[in-house]
């Protein structure tokens, strides 16, 4: 019997955690990203190379996507970052 392949859709997916955490379930998906940092997206791709990259949140209605399994995300984060600050 083959394992079921998850199709899951990450918006505002950062580094892609909700990914790190699939894969040590050793679950199969595949993946859909919201994300418009492009550090984020480069980390991701460079992990994660079968990511698709959908971009920003607000052309969701673009989006031509299979029935997903699951939705996850993560609440943009920008101004709790140190980053936001330059790390001050």
């Amino acid at each position: 019997m083959s394992e079921k392949q998850w199709t899951i859709l990450s918006l505002f997916d950062g580094l892609s955690g909700g990914q790190i955490a699939l894969s040590k379930l050793d679950l199969k998906c595949d993946y859909f990203a919201s994300e418009i940092d492009s550090y984020a997206i480069k980390i991701t791709q460079k992990n994660f190379p079968n990511t698709h990259q959908l971009g920003d949140v607000q052309n969701w209605q673009s989006w031509n996507l299979p029935k997903i399994d699951l939705l996850i995300g993560g609440s943009p984060c920008q101004d709790l970052s140190v980053a936001r600050n330059n790390g001050k």
